[in-house]
Parts: C-alpha cells; sequence; structure tokens
C-alpha cells in the first residue's frame, strides 16, 4: 500500500522522489511504502496552510460544524481500512481500532459543538464613553505532531479542534502508522474541507530531526501540539521555546493503581485488566504500577493474576480475536526484558506471564517491585505492570506520587470519602475512583502534571489552546489626554 504526501488536498510524491517503508511487526514484511517529506516539502505544505487560513479563519461557525459532522460520518465508513491498518501497521487489535474510530467520531462531534463557544466578554471600564471586550480568534497555522500508538483519536483530536475555531492544520503523521494516519486526514478531504486547511505530511524517521525543524521554525506556524515521549517531548518544548512559540504537550505516564484496604478487588481486578493491558499497555494512560495495601494484596495479586491469563495473545493480523497482540517493534521488547532482569535480580518476582521474544510478549505481571529497582520509574510502554506493596494510606499517597510522571491515576476503595481524599492528594491530570486508569471523554479535560507535559487536550480547555485572546476597545475619538 503506498501513502502519498497530500497538499491542497491533492497527493503528491515528495520533492526528492524517496519514500520509505513500514514493517509490520511480526512478520516484518512491508505494509506500507510511503513518501518520505523533505523541508522542501514541509516548505510548501506551511505555505499552502498560510493561504488557506486566510479563508477558512473566516468561515462561518456552522460551515466548520457542518464539516466536522461529516468527517465524523466518514471516519466511521472507514472503520474496516483502519482496523487493517493499524493490524498490519501497529499490531492493534480490531478492539483498539474500533475504540479508536468510534471515540474519535464522537470527538469530531464534539468539536463541532465547539465552534460557537470560543466567546469574549465585556469588561468594566472607568474611562466614560468607552466599550472594553475581549475577542477570542483563531491562531493561525497550527502543527499537529501525532504518535502510533492511538494513531486515530491522538490525531483526531490534534486536527478537529484546531479547525473548529478557523485554524489551519499542518498534521505531521507518525512513521510508524503513515496509512492509518493518512485514512484520517483523507475523512476531512471526503467531507469537503476547503484545500490547504489539513496538509498531510510524513517523513523516513532518519529525517525527522530536520523536517521538525523546518516546521517548527517556519513563519507561518503559530502552535505547536505534540503527543509522545518526554524525551521527545523535551527537545520540542526547546525549539518552540527558541521559536518563541506555544506549544501543547501530552507526554509520557508512569499511571499509579491505588488499591485501599477496603477496596473491592473483584471490581479493581476487572478494571486492572483493561487499565494495564489494552493494547499491549502501549498506552500513555496504561496503568504501570498496583499500589496495594499490604493487608490485602495476596488476595489481590492471586485474583489479579489469573485474570490475566486468561487474555488471549497473538498476532491481529492472523487472529483478529487476539487480545495481546504484538509490540511496536522488537526494540521495545528488548527493552523491556532488561527492566525484567534488573528487576528479578533485586528481589522481584514475576508472578504470571515472562519476556517478550522480539515482539511478542505475554501479559505479565511482576511482584515485590521497589525503589532502586528501573522498572519502579521508567515508562515500560508494553504488556507488563507491577504491584508496590505499602502499609496504609499514607505510604499509598507517597508511593502513588514517588514518579516524575503525572498523567493518569486510580482509586479503589468502597469508602468514597476517603477515596476522594486520597485522589485529591495524587499528582496526575485525571484520577478515576472506581474505574480504569484508560479512559477518556472529549468533554472532559485531559492532560498531565511534572514531567508528563503541560496544557489540556479536549473539553473547554482547548478553546485556550487553539484561540488567541484580544482585548479590544471602543472609545470617543475627541476624549481628553493629559497632554
Amino acid at each position: 500500500m503506498d501513502v502519498r504526501l497530500i497538499i491542497d488536498n491533492e497527493p503528491v510524491d515528495a520533492a526528492n522522489g524517496r519514500q520509505f517503508e513500514r514493517r509490520n511487526p511480526v512478520s516484518h514484511e512491508v505494509v506500507t511504502n510511503a513518501a518520505a517529506a523533505g523541508v522542501v516539502d514541509v516548505q510548501r505544505a506551511a505555505a499552502s496552510a498560510e493561504l488557506a487560513f486566510a479563508n477558512w479563519s473566516n468561515s462561518a461557525p456552522s460551515e466548520r460544524r457542518r464539516l466536522l459532522l461529516a468527517a465524523a460520518d466518514k471516519l466511521e465508513a472507514k472503520r474496516d481500512e483502519i482496523r487493517t491498518a493499524m493490524a498490519e501497521e501497529v499490531g492493534a487489535s480490531a478492539l483498539w481500532a474500533d475504540f479508536n474510530v468510534f471515540g474519535s467520531a464522537a470527538l469530531f462531534r464534539e468539536a463541532a459543538g465547539l465552534v460557537t463557544q470560543a466567546q469574549g466578554a465585556t469588561i468594566p471600564t472607568d474611562k466614560p464613553g468607552t466599550l472594553s471586550m475581549t475577542l477570542r480568534q483563531p491562531v493561525g497555522v497550527v502543527l499537529s505532531i501525532v504518535p502510533w500508538n492511538g494513531p486515530v483519536l491522538l490525531a483526531a483530536r490534534a486536527i478537529a479542534y484546531p479547525i473548529a475555531f478557523g485554524n489551519a492544520v499542518l498534521f505531521r503523521a507518525s512513521e510508524a502508522s503513515p496509512r492509518t494516519h493518512s485514512l484520517i486526514a483523507e475523512a476531512f478531504y471526503e467531507a469537503g474541507l476547503p484545500a490547504g486547511v489539513l496538509n498531510f505530511i510524513v517523513n523516513a524517521p532518519d529525517d525527522a530531526p530536520a523536517v521538525i525543524d523546518a516546521l517548527i521554525a517556519h513563519p507561518a506556524i503559530r502552535r505547536v501540539n505534540f503527543t509522545g515521549s518526554t524525551k521527545v517531548g523535551r527537545i520540542i518544548a526547546e525549539k518552540c521555546a527558541a521559536q518563541l512559540k506555544r506549544c501543547l504537550l501530552e507526554l509520557g505516564g508512569k499511571a499509579p493503581f491505588v488499591v485501599l484496604d477496603d477496596a473491592d478487588l473483584d471490581g479493581a481486578v476487572n478494571a486492572a485488566a483493561f487499565g494495564s493491558f489494552m493494547y499491549q499497555g502501549q498506552i500513555c494512560m496504561s496503568t504501570e504500577r498496583f499500589v496495594v495495601d499490604r493487608s490485602i494484596a495476596d488476595t489481590f495479586v492471586a485474583k489479579f493474576a489469573a485474570k490475566v491469563a486468561t487474555l488471549a495473545a497473538g498476532d491481529p493480523v492472523s487472529n483478529p480475536a487476539s487480545v495481546i497482540g504484538p509490540l511496536v517493534d522488537g526494540r521495545s521488547g528488548a527493552r523491556i526484558n532488561a527492566l525484567i532482569d534488573d528487576a528479578v535480580a533485586k528481589g522481584a518476582t514475576i508472578v504470571t506471564g515472562g519476556k517478550a521474544q522480539d515482539a511478542i510478549m505475554p501479559a505479565t505481571l511482576v511482584d515485590h517491585v521497589a525503589p532502586g529497582m528501573a522498572i519502579y520509574d521508567e515508562e515500560t510502554f508494553g504488556p507488563i505492570t507491577t504491584i508496590v506493596r505499602v502499609d496504609g494510606v499514607e505510604e499509598a499517597i507517597r508511593v502513588a506520587n514517588d514518579t516524575l510522571y503525572g498523567l493518569s491515576s486510580a482509586v479503589f476503595g468502597r469508602d468514597v470519602t476517603r477515596a476522594l481524599a486520597v485522589a485529591r492528594r495524587i499528582d496526575a491530570g485525571c484520577v478515576h475512583i472506581n474505574g480504569a486508569t484508560v479512559q477518556n471523554e472529549p468533554q472532559a479535560p485531559y492532560g498531565g502534571m511534572k514531567q508528563s507535559g503541560y496544557g489540556r487536550f479536549d473539553g473547554l480547555a482547548v478553546i485556550d489552546e487553539f484561540t488567541e485572546l484580544k482585548w479590544v476597545t471602543i472609545e470617543p475619538a475627541d476624549q481628553a489626554y493629559p497632554f
């Protein structure tokens, strides 16, 4: 399958004619050939978006709403194509693909409802005869850089919200999922989005530094949003700072799941399995640490291990019913194996599962994890999770916060008042009481604290992220000045 760049709604090859390959993580067969954009292509795409912004920024809210609603329908119609693309490119199950497609369609419809919500206000003033007010205006061209792991959902929010407020978008797709990302862009073109409002760029992995530098430095780009690792997010933030451009960053996570001594353990296990192993744990919200009260830890671990052992594993290309599919590539398996070796050498135990073989790894549960083990601190981003045993609520809170990250989290306990008190003290952008760490709704703000990034996607928070606030006064021309 070939993927081309899309500029002014027209598929084009890279200016230098180059392509790169995306291979299936299990078979290693080439599943996508994609155009390898270079700096010349980036400049062309940015210039196109800048030109389109002049008209799109003045479009009627009702027109933007109509297009977003149409794009939602077009995206849903591509479910089967997206299922295939996600399975072949990134080893995603049909369940994860559908979660992405239908969640993104809901997001488009939520964005359609926001088109009239970017409102200003009147401001009291001491100047006689003066009207003082604020306006919300689109910012210009927004650069959206999106990863492979939640390819549809993460692209949907990076495109739909800026467009809803009258911005143009330069969408830089992931090198690992170029075909999947191109299908999202196509939904907008098929909905009737004007030429240049959304331009699609993808580059070969080796070209990423030059392409990203050119994108961020281009004068047409006024805002940047990035979803990905904390390591790369820091680089993006530094580049944006050098250009004095505001950025929205949603980065890594090490989500804690606190199990209090009065928790409904069967309910906690169900949420634990979903939050840990949905899409092989390759989600920024995935539960990576279970902070469990020692008094109920043995019972919880036994129930959890029994649940984990029932999760079907396999390649979703040949076995669509698989719950646990492959890692995105073999390098992830080698990295996780090193974390397991270190933990076991320092006293941790593997309760169920085991080490990765290339990109294939079973659902794995590691108990008796403690500070000093690399797996205690580092994001695993795979089908593996850990148990940290604690004594009492205060130690549970301390351990939950003992991380550089602060994205998602959960607390389980029957005493909801006590669970809420714990939730208030956890340093994370979202906390779910008696629910899984993996969840998202487009009407709720989503983002992190600490090294999980800053800014918020979704909800009313996106108004501030993708509009400029301007102060305007209307004053008497003949007013008096002191000199």
